[in-house]
């Protein structure tokens, strides 16, 4: 694509959602010890669309940080150039299995080339969720898996759900992730908004398990019995006593997130919005 042609569908798609500059502090936000950032899964049908004009109207908005999940097509080489030019890192991305092997290797080396830091274990399937031995065994893979990374220069981390947190066997599967899995070799990322709805408190392990969190997914839950995901703000969830906790824990990227979101660009507005209400 042309500079001109880049640039003009880039200003389109930022006027016409209202993005036509950056929100205040859009460097940095003072309670914040890093920088703000959107997991680009909310985003995931425009960037399918248009992924340059797409990470352009994000760094409008003022984030400078991103996390992937998946590369729509594009080689991680070019990714990594299409953040370049439009300001903006990503210190994480989501992979999936599997965790070992040539694909594993694969998936570093993708990490590496787009630029990425940190690669996390996003989702983990029901055939994988039971008996108990089976999250025994995943945290052995985490294990493995993170000792790879390290050689390469990368960190291996884990995300949550809520099923994480429903007792199996006497035990709460993601107590057990945390017990088994090497601080030195496997972080983790708390989903706000997924440890909530699963009825515990996020509080909690930050405190319990200070300085094994580096990121947090910063998504709010609606009152009610349905506990349906809102845009950050819009919700129940306390975020200024959880971020400032998730800061105090070690927590050093803070990444919006709605997994069916009406309006992307709106989500992504209203996220940073609310982080700049909180902390700005």
């Amino acid at each position: 694509m042309r500079r001109r042609d880049f640039v003009r569908r880039a200003a389109a798609l930022v006027a016409a959602n209202a993005l036509t500059r950056p929100l205040a502090g859009a460097e940095r936000l003072p309670g914040l010890p890093g920088l703000p950032g959107i997991q680009l899964y909310t985003l995931r049908s425009l960037m399918a669309q248009d992924l340059e004009a797409t990470l352009a109207a994000v760094a409008g908005i003022g984030y400078r940080e991103v996390e992937f999940a998946g590369y729509f097509g594009r080689p991680p080489g070019e990714i990594r150039r299409s953040l370049a030019a439009t300001g903006l890192s990503a210190p994480s991305a989501h992979v999936d299995f599997p965790l070992e092997g040539p694909e594993w290797q694969q998936t570093m080396d993708d990490a590496l080339a787009a630029g990425h830091r940190f690669v996390i274990l996003a989702w983990l399937p029901p055939e994988r969720r039971a008996p108990l031995d089976a999250w025994r065994r995943l945290a052995d893979q985490l294990n493995q898996a993170g000792e790879a990374a390290r050689r390469q220069g990368l960190e291996m981390g884990y995300h949550n759900h809520d099923f994480e947190f429903q007792p199996l066997e006497g035990r709460v599967p993601y107590d057990l992730l945390l017990e088994r899995t090497d601080p030195a070799l496997v972080t983790f990322e708390l989903d706000l908004y997924w440890i909530s709805r699963a009825g515990h408190d996020p509080l909690a392990y930050f405190q319990k398990a200070r300085g094994r969190f580096r990121q947090v997914h910063v998504k709010d839950m609606a009152a009610g019995a349905g506990r349906e995901m809102v845009d950050p703000g819009d919700g129940v969830l306390d975020f200024p006593t959880l971020l400032a906790a998730a800061a105090t824990a070690g927590v050093r990227h803070f990444f919006v997130e709605h997994d069916e979101p009406r309006d992307p660009l709106g989500t992504a507005r209203a996220g940073y919005t609310a982080l700049h209400r909180i902390l700005g």
